[in-house]
This record gives structure tokens, C-alpha cells and sequence, in this order.
């Protein structure tokens, strides 16, 4: 397996390739979901990669935020300047960005980010449809989700296995974004799940941190299961953390052991929260996964000093190099080098001179052959042909053996020659609408009223976790009303079954459409007749995700929550849009049930997707209080604690869109019909608890 080491900065990537690591990722600008950390330079990229490649590691970039539709240019002209400095591959999680990889660079790799929210087989699939060479998974799914997935899966598989762990699901925050204006799809979380809460009042704690990960117990198994690269987090560690990881994992892998204790020592001083956890690889689950960071935790000094002596001292990362000397009376000195890539060079000399007094032998001529201190390089094998009686000054055998390796070391670090393409134009605006169409969403079945149903919504969302309880009414009674199941933002491969089920009663009650959350839903609407439409957990933030969804064949798309009004008005839209307009918009989708964590109960039984107990609360320290509601799978879904409303801003209605939605989540049914009614009427006033959302500032 390939041990993948993260580099915020150039220290940090020495750090990581003198302590064993076999690939490196980083950032270069702020396309990259570490914005804050150091991360490289555009003109610092080359020499990057062509330190990596020279010692034999590969090299990541990282550009995996979601971009607009005005950063997309300079994200490509990125991707252009990685593909030319030989970066080994890309990792991205913007659909619009991977779709226009594959014209403009079509021979650089690229790997699918966590931020992409790839958690099931059907999600591995169709991200290599769409040309990734790599999925990278889910930091939530167990030992049993990842062997089905690698067992099947059509391109191979990269999987955390040291540091921290987000509480939601990555890809699908916002509570940063809505919080603080600082977005975690953008490269710039705040970090609010680190931050004390407390569940309906009772005593502030800190429910939405988790222990950092250590899979060090469990490399062989993870091998054994056909993974084929471990990841390390932490582009926002010192290097010092960076080169103690990296070396006790490069040793475990290699020796292939379990950490003794004085390596688990050295993990958790270098860092960790009250532990580490292996909850989700076992799928154990609970309290025993949560822990923080103590603010002023004492810094390990004589453990980073040992660690810095690793990659600050004497080169480490050694090249193999086989060398081939041919020394003959009145021939040019010959000497040939090879490594084990199949590079080859061979320079040559002057004429040997005969000796006057002692010749040189093929042993002594070995010896200064060997010292290649300074580089990268190690002589493995040393084979000497010298005649006899001859001799030749040190310092040509020294300049023949440095240019040797220089010579070898340019053709280490020349990057491949790769194809480039045309920016392609974008597609039309032929789905713009005049005035949007309202659409709703409910969470509860008393939602769904007659009151409600005789306005006429275009779209009627209905989670299908609780379509056992919904009361649909008879397909002609509403026949301006499409009737839509929701699907949950996770379902693992284990859930599938379940889903479906609940989708087959959808489609008997009534429903139409299915609002697809994420890539590994989509064949589902195919495979039950059912209209696809595009939600919000697909992060649509550009035009050319847009045509990549109409190019899977989808019939609408929700935009992202986190655009601006500009950006949604300005998008090509290819396909007819929709966005949020009301409602609590949801902060985090939370693998662990925050209800079971606080000792309040879930209703669910073990093992079957449906969800749990009654509407609960978190609290932050200013006493905002932010409603929890449980979704698929006994999992739990933050929402905001204000309610969006845009009612009263015209320039939605000058955005193009086809449709905007009134997202219903811990409204009472009266209030749902009675809101509804004002928004098509025109004249509702501002709840107290409002917000404008981003729709009018935007993220960082």
C-alpha cells in the first residue's frame, strides 16, 4: 500500500519524504480545502514536484474546494501548470472542475476528494465514469463498507487512517459557512464543532468533537481488504508531527507489525484528543469516540527535537543506483549508472594515464566510486573493469561520478510529456426562467395538509424515511403538484436495501421524482422510473457542474446554499435551477446520533434505517439554539438556528431560477400552509429568527 503524507508547506513535505512517506499532497493557492495553511506557490510547484520525484515519491495537489463559475479559469490554468510540472495527480472535489479536467489535461490523474461524499460502490463507479483514477473515501464507513466497496470497485481505493476527524460528513457542512461566513467547502472551517454545546439545556460539553483516527492497529487488515493508499491527515500540522506519523506508520507497514508502545506513546504526544479512536472502522459507534484538545497542551519538545534531527540532518530518502565502470589503456574512462525505473546514462572521460608507481585497483576504484554523499543517491551495486597498470586522478573519477548523477537525477525529475486542450465554450442558458415556480419540503407526514396541497407547490419533497407514515393523496386530486422523494444525503451499501424498499412504497403512493443527493444515487431513478432531480447535496456551485449533471440526466438542480445572488444569477443555466428560499438550512448530516450520545434515547431499533426520537436542541454559549432532526439511518442532521428568508428580495426573482423552495423542517403544519400562502401572496413579514443566509454576503 501507498503511505500518502500530508505537506501544508515545504518543510512539512522534507518532513514527510525523509520519514518513508511514498506520495505527498498539498496545496498551491487557495483553491484548496487548507487555505490557512502555508501551502506552495505557483512558482514553487516544479521544484516541488521534482524534489519529490528525484528520491521516488509521488506528489498530490490538492484542489478541492468548490469553485465559481469566475474561478474556474484560473483553477484550470492551476491544473495546467500541475499537469506540465509532472504532478503525479490531482485531487478535486468540484464536479464542474473534474468534468472539465478530462478536456483541457486529459493525462493528468485525478483522485476524488472525501469532500465529494463518495461513501458507497455505486458512488466509486460512477466517479470513474467521470474519468477519476482514485476515490478517496468517506472518514465514516467500517472495516465491512470499505471491503465491499474494494472488492467491486472499478479504480482504486485511498482511505484515512491517522487524524482528526470532521463530526459531519465531509462535503455536506455548513455550519461554518452559515455561522461564521468561513466555508468548509471553500478551504477556510472555522473549526465550530471544536466549540462547547450543550443538548436541550443541560450542561455545555463539547458533543461534536471526535478523537482524532489511528488505524495503526490495522494496516494488514486494511492491505488484507485491498485498499491501496493509506492517507495521513494534517496540512495544518508543524512538520514535527508531519515526520513523527510518517515514520511510525512507514515502519509498521514495512516491518508489518502493530505499534509498540512507545510508538503509540509518540502518536498521541505528537498529537491527539484524549486518544484516538477506531470507532467508524469497527462500527462501534457512541460517547467513547468524542474528546478535545486540551487549549494549552504541553508541546512534546524532546520528542520534535528527535524528529526534526530526522529530516533536517543527513539525506535519508536514498535512490538505489547501480554503477558500471570500464577503465581500458588508451580509451576514454567510461561509467555507467542505472537505477531500478529503468533510467540509464553513461558519461565518459579521459584517457587513463600508466602508472609510475601504484596502479589503481578495481577495489579502491569501487571505494570513491561509493561516495556519493550530497545526493540523493546510493550505490548498490559498484562494478569496476580496469586494466591494469593505468591510473587516474581522484578528481576526474569524482567529476566523472558527479556528472553521472546529475545527469541520472534529470532524467529522475523530467516530468512526462502530456496532452493539453482547449478551454471548451459553455453550454446555454436555455433553462432560465422568468419567475420561479414554488416548491416545498417537509420533514414530518402532519406537514402534508390539504391547506398546503391547494396552492398548487410545483414540488412536494418528501424524505423517504418516512414514507411508511405519509398519506399521499389520490395522483389526480393535485395534478399541478409533483410529488418528489427525497433521498437521505448518506446510505451506505448496507442501507441500500432498505432504501429501495422505501422508494418502491414511494413510487406506489404516489411519487414521480427522486431528489438525488449524491453520485451514487443516480442510477436509482433510472432503475425505478422516477424523474431525477438534482438536491443540494450534490454542492452544485458552477455552470459546468450544471452540464455535468444534464449530462448524467438530471432534470433540475438545487443550487448550493453558499452561492451568492450574483453567482446564482450569473449561472449558465443548462438545466433548469432551484434554490432555498425559506427554512432552517441544515448545518451538518452527523454519522453518530447526537440524541443516543447525550443519554436522550434513540427510537430506533439497531440495524434498520428509520429514524429517531422527538425534535431536540444543541446550544451554543450565546444561547442560540440549534434544532436537531433525525434523518436515514438513526443519524442526526443540524439545522440553524434562524430561518432564511428572501421573500422580500426581488433579485431572486431576477436570478433565472425555475424554482425556489420553502424548506418546512420544525414548523407546526398550520404554520407550513399558512407561509406558504404568504410567499405566493407577496406580503409575508420577517420571522424574528431570520437570516439572510448567504444569499446577500457570501462565503470566504
Amino acid at each position: 500500500m501507498e503511505l500518502l503524507s500530508p505537506a501544508g508547506h515545504w518543510e512539512a513535505m522534507t518532513a514527510a519524504v525523509q520519514c518513508g512517506a511514498d506520495a505527498v499532497y498539498f496545496g498551491a493557492g487557495d483553491y484548496n480545502a487548507r487555505r490557512n495553511a502555508k501551502n506552495f506557490t505557483m512558482e514553487e510547484l516544479p521544484e516541488a514536484a521534482a524534489y519529490c520525484r528525484l528520491r521516488g515519491v509521488k506528489t498530490y495537489l490538492t484542489v478541492n474546494t468548490l469553485l465559481s463559475d469566475r474561478e474556474l479559469p484560473q483553477a484550470v490554468e492551476l491544473l495546467r501548470q500541475a499537469s506540465r510540472a509532472g504532478i503525479d495527480a490531482v485531487i478535486v472535489q468540484d464536479w464542474g472542475l473534474a468534468a472539465l479536467a478530462r478536456q483541457v489535461v486529459p493525462d493528468l490523474p485525478l483522485h476524488g476528494s472525501t469532500q465529494m461524499t463518495i461513501h458507497s460502490l455505486a458512488g466509486a463507479e460512477r466517479a470513474a465514469e467521470l474519468g477519476l483514477a482514485c476515490a478517496v473515501l468517506s472518514r465514516e464507513l467500517s472495516r465491512e463498507d470499505i471491503r465491499h466497496i474494494c472488492a467491486h470497485s472499478p479504480i482504486p481505493i485511498e482511505v484515512f487512517v491517522h487524524g482528526a476527524l470532521c463530526m459531519c460528513w465531509s462535503g455536506q457542512c455548513a455550519m461554518s459557512a452559515l455561522i461564521g461566513g468561513r466555508s468548509g467547502n471553500r478551504g477556510a472551517c472555522a473549526q465550530p464543532c471544536r466549540l462547547p454545546y450543550a443538548l436541550d439545556g443541560g450542561r455545555m460539553g463539547r458533543p461534536l468533537s471526535l478523537k482524532d483516527a489511528c488505524l495503526a492497529d490495522h494496516l494488514q487488515e486494511l492491505e488484507a481488504l485491498g485498499v491501496s493508499i493509506l492517507k495521513i491527515e494534517g496540512r495544518m500540522k508543524r512538520p514535527e508531527y508531519v515526520a513523527v506519523v510518517t515514520q511510525i506508520y512507514h515502519d509498521l507497514l514495512r516491518q508489518r507489525r502493530r505499534p509498540t508502545q512507545a510508538e503509540r506513546e509518540a502518536l498521541a504526544a505528537a498529537f491527539s484528543r484524549e486518544g484516538f479512536t477506531d470507532g467508524y472502522w469497527q462500527g462501534r459507534l457512541g460517547p467513547q469516540m468524542f474528546g478535545s484538545r486540551p487549549e494549552k497542551a504541553p508541546e512534546p519538545a524532546e520528542l520534535f527535537r528527535q524528529a526534526r534531527d530526522l529530516y533536517t540532518g543527513r539525506e535519508r530518502r536514498l535512490v538505489s543506483v547501480d554503477l558500471s565502470f570500464v577503465m581500458e589503456s588508451g580509451q576514454p574512462v567510461r561509467l555507467t549508472a542505472s537505477d531500478k525505473a529503468g533510467h540509464q546514462v553513461s558519461v565518459t572521460g579521459p584517457l587513463p594515464e600508466a602508472a609510475r608507481t601504484r596502479p589503481l585497483g578495481p577495489e579502491e576504484l569501487a571505494d570513491r566510486l561509493r561516495k556519493t554523499g550530497g545526493t540523493a543517491f546510493s550505490p548498490a551495486a559498484v562494478e569496476v573493469a580496469a586494466g591494469e597498470g593505468l591510473v587516474l586522478p581522484a578528481k576526474e573519477i569524482n567529476a566523472l561520478r558527479r556528472e553521472a548523477l546529475e545527469r541520472l537525477a534529470a532524467l529522475r525529475v523530467a516530468p512526462p510529456t502530456r496532452r493539453e486542450g482547449a478551454l471548451p465554450p459553455p453550454a446555454g442558458d436555455a433553462c432560465a426562467a422568468p419567475e420561479p415556480a414554488l416548491t416545498v419540503s417537509l420533514a414530518r407526514p402532519s406537514q402534508l395538509t390539504g391547506a398546503l396541497l391547494d396552492q398548487s407547490p410545483a414540488i412536494c419533497f418528501l424524505p423517504v424515511e418516512r414514507m411508511p407514515d405519509w398519506d399521499l393523496p389520490d395522483q389526480g386530486r393535485y395534478p399541478h403538484t409533483e410529488f418528489c422523494a427525497a433521498l437521505p444525503r448518506v446510505c451506505k451499501d448496507s442501507e441500500a436495501r432498505s432504501l429501495v424498499r422505501l422508494l418502491e412504497q414511494a413510487k406506489e403512493k404516489g411519487c414521480t421524482a427522486l431528489a438525488v443527493q449524491n453520485i451514487g444515487q443516480l442510477g436509482l431513478a433510472e432503475k425505478l422510473g422516477l424523474v431525477p432531480r438534482g438536491d443540494f447535496g450534490l454542492n452544485v456551485f458552477n455552470s459546468r457542474s450544471l452540464e455535468q449533471l444534464r449530462t448524467w440526466g438530471l432534470q433540475s438542480a438545487c443550487l448550493s446554499f453558499e452561492l451568492r445572488q450574483e453567482q446564482v444569477r450569473d449561472l449558465r443555466k443548462c438545466l433548469p435551477c432551484e434554490a432555498i428560499v425559506y427554512g432552517r438550512l441544515p448545518l451538518m448530516v452527523t454519522e453518530n446520533c447526537l440524541l443516543s450520545n447525550g443519554g436522550v434515547g434513540c427510537a430506533a431499533r439497531k440495524g434498520l434505517p428509520t429514524p429517531c426520537g422527538q425534535v431536540h436542541a444543541l446550544t451554543d454559549r450565546r444561547g442560540e439554539r440549534f434544532p436537531i432532526l433525525p434523518v436515514f439511518g438513526c443519524r442526526s442532521e443540524i439545522e440553524n438556528s434562524r430561518r432564511l428568508f428572501l421573500l422580500d428580495k426581488p433579485e431572486i426573482r431576477r436570478c433565472g431560477l425555475r424554482y425556489v423552495r420553502l424548506r418546512f423542517t420544525t414548523e407546526p403544519p398550520e404554520a407550513c400552509a399558512a407561509i406558504l400562502a404568504q410567499y405566493r401572496a407577496g406580503d409575508a413579514a420577517p420571522p424574528e429568527d431570520m437570516t439572510r443566509g448567504l444569499f446577500c454576503r457570501g462565503v470566504s
